[in-house]
């Protein structure tokens, strides 16, 4: 009977694994529209247990919705923002309703 789960490594590198008790919330650098460097964490649904708002779409993003937090890598994490995934893909086409504050 063929496998069914992957091996392992098998599709390319894995993100970054946090070891500061964030579970399964991944690190990783992002170039911006803008050519500035962002630090970015995908969120998984599980994890995300309280509610932001959206600078891309000024929607709320409600606790057990997967998104992404980003953050200019200059700056601490508390500049970060919690983004829909969709909103952060297409913030290169878009303007974002709310600016960093």
């Amino acid at each position: 009977m063929p496998r069914r789960k992957p091996r392992s490594g098998r599709y390319g590198a894995q993100p970054q694994r946090l070891g500061t008790g964030l579970g399964d919330v991944y690190r990783r650098t992002e170039a911006g529209p803008d050519g500035d460097e962002y630090v970015v964490r995908t969120v998984p649904g599980a994890r995300a247990v309280k509610r932001y708002r959206c600078p891309g779409c000024d929607h709320e993003i409600m606790p057990g919705v997967p998104h992404v937090v980003a953050w200019p890598a200059g700056s601490g994490e508390t500049d970060r923002r919690h983004w829909h995934r969709g909103c952060w893909s297409g913030r290169g086409t878009r303007g974002i309703t709310r600016r960093w504050s």
